[in-house]
């Protein structure tokens, strides 16, 4: 256990952040899969607009450094060729 006031803090501070880590952990991946259901369903008018919005919660949680950014692009990255790929098979 900590002993020094300033270890009890970071305990305290590590417990607050590992919180808040982790609820923006839960929006990011609830944000991805609406786009995946979306994608699933069909639906690729929701599938832009849930992209949309979900590319703007992982830029967000990787500039907080919740996901790596690397991490993050890849996510986005296969999120739209899912979708652009809806657009291919609708077009047939």
């Amino acid at each position: 256990m900590a002993n020094t006031a300033q270890a009890r803090k970071r305990v305290l501070q590590n417990e607050k952040h590992r919180l808040h880590n982790a609820s923006m952990r839960s929006r990011l991946r609830t944000y991805v899969k609406k786009v995946l259901k979306a994608v699933h369903d069909g639906n690729q008018e929701e599938a832009r607009v849930a992209l949309r919005t979900a590319e703007s919660v992982i830029d967000k949680s990787a500039g907080k450094g919740v996901v790596h950014r690397n991490a993050a692009s890849r996510t986005k990255s296969r999120l739209s060729a899912r979708v652009k790929a809806m657009g291919s098979v609708a077009a047939h």
